[in-house]
């Protein structure tokens, strides 16, 4: 006869008021889920990153990761129709004199398909050659009908410099040009929810903010990034993009892991209208989180100020400014300069210390299940 180990969770009536709930018996963590008069009880932890399927809900007779939408059944495990290699483990249940038995040596085995890494996963290492810089455009605008950018003007001033002059490989990014869906909060789920690669860059496969990312992990030396100023700020999309790099900040809050090493990021700020210093506070601020360097005199900047509406006069003014060409030029300058310093310094910190930054680790701790970010192209 087969081991049992029959566990008393409690009145079976207390798991009825919820379609799914959590529970625990020991150290183990049960998701239970009542539908149709049956009950069923699979492990609380998702395969993917070690969500707790108990918070989540019911697709039919799937259990929805809360995390990441991944779903199993609710009673064998099993991965949804396409996923039936990956599995969660399920227990036997009974009900006894009006309460809930759940046999955990009955348990099934966990199964993980293979996931093929996604490529920005992979070793943070820089490849030899020249220093490498890119540019990140944030403007706005229709580009079938273009318009004349004076961040994006002075931001390819700053990179036909480098690869001419410089002898830099350089790159442009209009995020204008990408389709890229916003930040959707999986931090505030749970520190762990939000992973890196980005949750969203797991899942969709047609989500281009790929580019900066591995522009900005894996390729670049130098980051400059470029934005007009609106009502104050940076434009909508440096927001945008921004919201999406909190995955590679979060590495080293929950993980201790520093993704940007020993890299440099500078800036153009342009507007019609004033607050130059405190657009340049909020990128030099939000840069240095992530890990970047500051260049002396770290961004240029022009701006005809608060009640110069007349914008015509303010492109007509970039456009035929010399020396707002040289700011730039003399920007890159500074950049790839600090950047051949920092290389010479050797690879960088891969670990940081909390003291005097956030001084306390982060008080929670994944699911014993968890495991690295897989890419599994659905979100439910």
């Amino acid at each position: 006869m087969a081991k049992q180990n029959w566990q008393d969770l409690g009145p079976a009536e207390e798991f009825k008021n919820g379609a799914v709930s959590e529970t625990h018996v020991a150290r183990t963590k049960i998701a239970i889920t009542y539908q149709d008069g049956k009950f069923g009880a699979i492990h609380n932890g998702c395969n993917h990153v070690g969500g707790p399927l108990g918070q989540g809900r019911l697709d039919g007779e799937y259990v929805v990761c809360p995390w990441h939408n991944w779903k199993f059944h609710c009673r064998t495990g099993i991965g949804e129709p396409g996923f039936e290699e990956d599995a969660v483990p399920a227990y036997k249940v009974e009900v006894r004199k009006g309460r809930l038995f759940v046999d955990l040596e009955s348990v099934t085995p966990r199964k993980k398909k293979p996931h093929t890494p996604h490529p920005l996963s992979r070793p943070v290492k820089r490849e030899d050659g020249s220093i490498r810089v890119a540019g990140i455009s944030t403007t706005v605008m229709d580009r079938k009908n273009p318009r004349y950018s004076t961040s994006e003007a002075l931001l390819e001033v700053a990179l036909n410099h480098a690869k001419s002059s410089l002898g830099c490989d350089t790159r442009l990014i209009r995020l204008d040009e990408l389709r890229f869906r916003d930040c959707e909060g999986y931090y505030s789920k749970s520190a762990h929810a939000c992973t890196w690669p980005c949750s969203i860059t797991l899942m969709d496969e047609s989500d281009e903010l790929t580019q900066v990312y591995e522009a900005l992990v894996h390729w670049a030396d130098v980051a400059i990034v470029a934005t007009p100023i609106r009502w104050g700020v940076a434009s909508s999309l440096y927001f945008k993009m921004a919201e999406r790099l909190n995955c590679v900040q979060n590495q080293t809050t929950i993980r201790n892991r520093v993704l940007i090493r020993n890299k440099v990021a500078s800036f153009i700020i342009t507007g019609g209208q004033d607050n130059v210093q405190g657009v340049a506070g909020q990128l030099l601020g939000f840069f240095a989180e992530l890990g970047f360097h500051s260049p002396q005199f770290p961004y240029i900047a022009h701006s005809r100020g608060w009640s110069a509406e007349d914008m015509e006069r303010n492109v007509h003014h970039v456009m035929n400014s010399e020396e707002l060409r040289e700011g730039a030029r003399q920007l890159v300058e500074r950049s790839v300069e600090f950047s051949k310093t920092l290389l010479g310094c050797g690879p960088g910190r891969e670990r940081t210390a909390r003291g005097g930054r956030k001084a306390h680790s982060l008080e929670t701790s994944a699911s014993p299940e968890n495991s690295r970010a897989t890419s599994r192209p659905t979100d439910g």
